[in-house]
C-alpha cells in the first residue's frame, strides 16, 4: 500500500514563502536603492534565535531606522522633504511587514503583507512625482497606480494560485485514502483494524 504524509498547510506556507522571495528579489532590483533602505539593510544581517525574537527586533530596527530617516528629513524643503518621508515611511512598512509575515507565517499574512507594503510604495511613487510638472506629472501618477493595482493583482493572483493547488492536493490525498481504505478490505479482524489505523495515521484522519 503506498501511503504518502498528509502536509497540506505547510506546502501553502511553502509556496507563499516562495512567491514572496520572487517578489521581493524584484522589489529590490526594479526600486533605486535610499539611505534608509540601506541602514535596514545593515542592520537585518544579524542572526535571531527564534520566530518572535526576530519579528521585535525587525520592529525596533523599522523604527529607530525611520526616526533617524526622518530627522535627515527635516533638513530638507519642499518636494525633496516629502519625498524623503515617503522613503523613510515605505522602508519602516516594508521591514515591519515583511517581518510580520515571516511571524505569522500563514497566506493570509504574507498576502496582506503585500498589499501594505504595495500601498507604501505607491504613497512614495506620488511623492517623486510631486518634482515633476504639466503631462510628465501626469504621466508619473498614472504609471503609480498602475504599478500599484500590477503588486495588488500578482498578490491576490498568487494567494488563488497557491489555495487552488492546495484544494487539488487535497482532493487527491483524499481519493488516495480511500483507495488505502479499500485495500483494507483485503484483511479481516485485527489485521483490517492494523490496515485501517495505519491509513488514517498516514492521512490524517
Amino acid at each position: 500500500m503506498t501511503i504518502r504524509m498528509k502536509n497540506t498547510h505547510a506546502l501553502l506556507i511553502l509556496g507563499a514563502a516562495l512567491l514572496w522571495v520572487g517578489h521581493a528579489r524584484a522589489q529590490a532590483v526594479t526600486t533605486p536603492a535610499t539611505p534608509a533602505a540601506t541602514a535596514a539593510a545593515s542592520a537585518n544581517t544579524t542572526p535571531v534565535p527564534d520566530a518572535k525574537t526576530a519579528y521585535e527586533r525587525a520592529r525596533d530596527t523599522a523604527a529607530a531606522n525611520y526616526k533617524a530617516a526622518r530627522a535627515r528629513c527635516d533638513s530638507l524643503s519642499g518636494n525633496p522633504h516629502d519625498v524623503c518621508e515617503a522613503e523613510a515611511k515605505a522602508e519602516r512598512v516594508r521591514t515591519e511587514e515583511e517581518a510580520g509575515a515571516a511571524y505569522k507565517n500563514t497566506l493570509k499574512a504574507y498576502t496582506q503583507a503585500r498589499m501594505r507594503i504595495a500601498d507604501a510604495n505607491h504613497a512614495r511613487d506620488k511623492a517623486r512625482c510631486g518634482a515633476l510638472a504639466g503631462n510628465d506629472r501626469d504621466v508619473c501618477i498614472k504609471q503609480a497606480k498602475a504599478t500599484l493595482v500590477a503588486a495588488q493583482a500578482d498578490a491576490t493572483a498568487d494567494r488563488k494560485m497557491i489555495e487552488a493547488r492546495s484544494n487539488a492536493r487535497e482532493d487527491k490525498l483524499t481519493a488516495e485514502y480511500r483507495v488505502a481504505l479499500q485495500k483494507c478490505d483485503a484483511f479481516a479482524g485485527a489485521a483490517k483494524d492494523q490496515c485501517v489505523q495505519a491509513a488514517k495515521t498516514a492521512y490524517g484522519k
